[in-house]
């Protein structure tokens, strides 16, 4: 599976899952995001990504059925991570966003401790233990 969430969210963990996704174009990656997040925390209405990490256009909003999620490109953002926020700023929960060419080992590792509760490791420390295939 290529989304884990940790099942015990709390604005305590370092993170709260991991995605994979297949490319860096975020036309056809986010809506599939969105899609696989369902109403998991409510009604996702926000996505903050780093605009580096992603393939040029970036579009405003990410659409998939009748669900419309508006996106923010930040320099800011820091690398490696997708802030979501639901129902319009009451939740909020940050997914480490594993490379598309990570090994599917090391991906599966990142997945698996992202969405571990007991997880301290923030994501850049995930990112350097990834390795990356050709």
């Amino acid at each position: 599976m290529r989304l884990r969430l940790d099942p015990n969210s709390s604005r305590t963990t370092v993170l709260d899952g991991a995605w994979w996704p297949r490319s860096k174009n975020a036309a056809d990656e986010l809506p599939r995001l969105v899609d696989a997040l369902g109403d998991a925390r409510g009604e996702i209405t926000h996505m903050l990504l780093n605009a580096a990490e992603w393939d040029l256009p970036h579009a405003r909003r990410a659409a998939t059925g009748s669900r419309r999620v508006n996106l923010g490109w930040y320099t800011s953002q820091p690398a490696g991570l997708i802030t979501v926020v639901s129902e319009f700023g009451r939740d909020r929960f940050d997914l480490l966003v594993v490379p598309p060419d990570a090994s599917p080992a090391s991906a599966d590792a990142a997945l698996t401790a992202a969405a571990d509760s007991n997880n301290k490791r923030r994501a850049p420390e995930l990112l350097a233990g990834i390795e990356h295939v050709s």
